[in-house]
């Protein structure tokens, strides 16, 4: 189709079928929707839930608006839940522009606008907690948005989106929008199971091409070439030559796509790349760094570099949103964040962008960005993950991030997700990703990852003790077995048992063949087979023992070894006289690990090696013993010849006979004997066939094995969902709050606390251990329940208040002991330690303390950032009121937490976006 008529002619014929909610919604665009967003859109007007995976930036949120328009055409309410805050924040603002204030509400954790209009934007958590607690403004639903629907896939918090899935009442219809996933048609398969008839649209089609570069020093390479048009796409010879040619230069060796030594090209400077893509017109661009501090780095680095990106007038312009937006924070409190620093970055068009930022700071960054006022944004990969903020460029500075743990290579579906922000649909006519050739770069490993549409969603979905006492307090233990079975986890667990089934059919069958294969006239030789199978296992579990013995003794008599000592290594490369210059004894905490002592000998050779226990089959023994001189220098030729010459002079020429050898005196075995008259007696004993047979039984055997470890795989997989909650359930029956079939005054206590660690939360409302806290103790004791470390090898002592907390703090651990005890006979690990990091942060400012004084002595006792310090605290907020709920009325602690939360609700933790 070519022509203007004709695609006019078919978009007449697309647009003649369409209900008048359709024409009406068509109506709100100033551009054609495209085809994916129609077919979205027809399916939800004809009645089915629908699942729309399409690229970042792509127009899928459309699809998500016609269900809200639908919603309103038909007089039904519509939710429309996202993963994060600042993007519900993002979403009601956008709505309200649309619908106006009074059609539009919003319910998060900090803020509750409006929660009976006809269209709610909420956290997943949000709605979670509606349909457990069977709030009254689920009255009406018609329809459910679930933006980011492949957040499922996260183990913290990704069970949320399962739950909400799976409980919504059938008469509501589902719109999942996701990102690209290579396993949609899966995901939308279990959809359809659950919420019935579900269209699963996929469209991997980027609206605005993208370009792959490397900016290798000044140069900005295409990563990828093609000599002909419709030919396949190649990896840039030049590049190629690049790489090659810095190897050449003895560049380091490296992995798939790891970095050594500077050697050939240097990476640019940040400043540089700025400049470099402002020149090509690249701009405005993200860099991504995984790292905060980097972010901050490549700010400062461009602006002592006096790089200026912006125009007279642009920068009047964002000094007045700037101190718009900021007005309502405290002089005091900008000086302590750096707002002069920050907003002369910001006026030249530089800005960081990471989760250490004020939440006001960053939200003043994404609209001066979306404004197209700051053109260079540095910020770690959380971004990716947030709110609308597309680019016209993308760059990444590294292939490789550190995850807590290591540093690990990208996925393709990592890389793909941050460059997914390149190219803004209606600005821009193509998008760009630029990747940094830093000194051992691989063009082709870094073309894999450009060209790799790999992201399965994965399922982290598993019961918590909240969820067990809604559901049987809902319907009953059986029916939330059944509910349990249905989620998206248990039917990627099914999808696999389906697999490992049939490897099974196939493996029996073997086995059947390989019975039949080694069937004897003369009798039963798989008796035979079995008994000759149990004489080798015995065998060999006897020569294990003996040699485990001797290595035990090796190690024994190694470490009786001195320095002077004069051995013989008997056997292996380093066999031969040596003397011993240190013993090498194991640290003290490395025993019984297998190492055993490694000692520093200088050979009869005159070299100098490290031995282990492996170059000692035997026992040693000392044939000699020298002193080694107190100036005796290991590395110096003369000194080990004069201690050679020494040896040589102190055993003349005294025979030492052959070196030991490891002998096996076999000690008759009272089950080897038995084995062995049984196999002489057996009938198949002296069949002419037997070997022949016996070859086939070693086959059935074999396969035996596989056929076993196949079945076990089954039999975890089969219903794993189920025997958890089966498991949580008894932890919560032994713990009283759950008696059977009914949930008790305890368990609806808990049924109402919707946090990581509900139990231990639960159970110290129940012990009354935070009964005799003040406000400002309460907040420091409660903050360990939210807190956790971002590193959690952080050695460093946290600081936290004395007195009633330093003693309610300690009782919450051993609290925590005893229901990991009790989880531990119950199969279960759920409950992490509670983490002090942030009880003096949460303490100082519960008692009025100024944010200054705070952060500086923050989380741990280091400098607290103050993004840190507020989400923390929004989410201390949130537990605190639901302690405060869920407390007995008149309580002391129900009170405290009233007053903990209006003594922490001030100053920037009381901010909200929400205009």
């Amino acid at each position: 189709m070519t022509t203007p008529a004709e695609r006019y002619a078919a978009f007449r014929e697309s647009i003649a079928d369409e209900g008048p909610a359709m024409r009406s919604f068509r109506e709100l665009y100033d551009f054609e929707l495209d085809e994916f967003q129609i077919d979205a859109c027809h399916a939800l007007e004809a009645g089915d839930g629908v699942l729309v995976a399409a690229p970042t930036g792509s127009g899928k949120t459309v699809v998500g608006e016609f269900a809200v328009h639908l919603g309103l055409e038909q007089g039904r309410k519509c939710f429309y839940t996202t993963p994060i805050k600042a993007l519900s924040n993002q979403k009601y603002n956008d709505l309200v522009k649309r619908y106006g204030t009074k059609k539009v509400g919003l319910l998060t954790g900090d803020n509750s606008v409006n929660g009976e209009a006809p269209i709610v934007v909420m956290t997943t958590e949000v709605l979670r907690n509606m349909l457990y607690a069977g709030s009254a403004t689920l009255a009406g639903l018609g329809f459910v948005v679930m933006d980011e629907v492949h957040y499922l896939a996260d183990r913290f918090r990704g069970a949320v989106w399962e739950e909400v899935i799976i409980h919504l009442p059938e008469s509501v219809r589902v719109v999942a929008l996701s990102a690209t996933v290579s396993n949609a048609e899966e995901f939308g398969e279990w959809l359809g199971e659950v919420r019935g008839d579900t269209t699963v649209i996929v469209d991997e089609h980027r609206p605005v091409p993208l370009w792959q570069h490397m900016l290798a020093g000044n140069r900005l390479h295409d990563l990828f070439v093609s000599e002909e048009e419709g030919e396949r796409p190649r990896v840039n010879p030049e590049l190629l030559r690049m790489a090659r040619e810095e190897g050449r230069l003895g560049g380091p060796p490296r992995g798939r796509r790891g970095y050594g030594r500077p050697r050939g090209l240097r990476a640019p400077s940040r400043a540089d790349v700025v400049e470099r893509l402002d020149a090509e017109g690249l701009l405005p661009a993200i860099t991504f760094i995984f790292s905060r501090a980097g972010c901050d780095a490549a700010v400062m680095q461009c602006l002592y570099s006096g790089l200026r990106l912006t125009t007279e007038r642009e920068r009047h312009e964002i000094r007045q949103i700037v101190d718009e937006r900021t007005a309502h924070l405290p002089d005091e409190d900008l000086a302590v964040l750096g707002f002069l620093e920050w907003r002369e970055c910001l006026e030249r068009g530089l800005a960081a962008h990471h989760a250490g930022m004020l939440p006001t700071f960053k939200e003043v960054v994404e609209e001066l960005f979306t404004e197209g006022l700051v053109k260079a944004v540095f910020a770690t990969e959380t971004l990716a993950l947030g709110i609308n903020m597309p680019a016209r460029s993308v760059v990444i500075e590294k292939l490789d991030k550190w995850n807590g743990e290591t540093h690990a290579d990208l996925t393709p579906g990592e890389y793909t997700q941050l460059t997914g922000r390149a190219g803004r649909r209606g600005i821009d006519v193509e998008g760009h990703a630029v990747v940094i050739w830093q000194p051992g770069s691989d063009p082709v490993s870094v073309a894999g990852l450009a060209s790799t549409r790999t992201y399965p969603l994965r399922s982290s979905f598993r019961p918590s003790y909240n969820m067990a006492v809604n559901l049987v307090g809902q319907v009953g233990r059986a029916r939330a077995r059944t509910l349990l079975e249905a989620s998206f986890a248990q039917f990627q667990a099914d999808r696999a048992v389906v697999g490992l089934a049939r490897q099974l059919r196939r493996t029996d069958e073997a086995l059947a063949g390989y019975q039949d294969a080694m069937t004897c006239h003369l009798g039963d030789f798989s008796e035979y087979a079995a008994l000759r199978r149990r004489l080798s296992d015995r065998e060999s579990d006897l020569a294990r023992q003996r040699t485990a013995t001797r290595r035990a003794q090796a190690v024994r008599s190694l470490e009786a070894l001195r320095p002077g000592d004069v051995i013989r290594v008997p056997a292996g490369r380093r066999a031969g006289l040596a003397v011993v210059l240190d013993p090498g004894l194991s640290p003290r905490g490395t025993a019984g690990r297998g190492e055993g002592p490694s000692p520093l000998v200088l050979t009869i050779s005159k070299q100098v090696k490290r031995l282990s226990a492996a170059d000692f089959p035997v026992p040693v023994e000392p044939v000699e013993r020298l002193r080694i001189p107190k100036n005796f220098n290991s590395r110096a030729p003369r000194d080990r010849a004069d201690l050679v010459a020494t040896m040589h002079a102190k055993l003349g020429d005294r025979d030492l006979g052959k070196p030991p050898r490891a002998r096996d005196h076999a000690v008759e075995d009272e089950e080897v004997t038995e084995l062995r008259r049984l196999i002489r007696q057996h009938p198949c004993h002296g069949c002419e066939e037997r070997e022949d047979h016996a070859r086939w039984a070693e086959r059935y055997y074999k396969q035996l094995r596989e056929s076993e470890g196949l079945r076990r795989r089954v039999e975890s997989r089969s219903h794993v969902i189920a025997r958890t909650f089966d498991r949580v359930c008894g932890v919560l029956d032994q713990l009283g709050y759950l008696d059977g079939e009914t949930v008790t005054v305890q368990g609806r206590r808990l049924a109402a606390l919707y946090t990581e660690l509900d139990l231990l939360t639960a159970e110290c409302l129940r012990s009354g251990l935070w009964d005799s806290l003040d406000p400002a103790e309460l907040a420091a004791c409660v903050s360990a329940l939210v807190f956790e470390s971002r590193q959690s090898d952080d050695a460093r002592r946290p600081k936290i208040p004395a007195g009633e907390a330093t003693d309610t703090l300690a009782a919450m651990v051993r609290l925590w002991g005893d229901l990991e005890a009790i989880e531990e006979t119950h199969g279960l690990s759920f409950t992490r330690e509670p983490d002090f990091g942030f009880a003096w942060a949460a303490f100082r400012w519960a008692r009025g303390h100024s944010l200054d004084a705070v952060l500086t002595d923050g989380a741990g006792g280091a400098e607290l950032a103050a993004g840190d310090f507020v989400r923390w605290m929004k989410q201390l907020l949130d537990l605190l009121g639901q302690i405060g709920d869920a407390a007995a009325p008149h309580s002391p602690v129900k009170k405290n937490a009233s007053k903990a939360m209006d003594a922490i609700r001030r100053g920037v933790v009381a901010y909200t976006s929400v205009t």
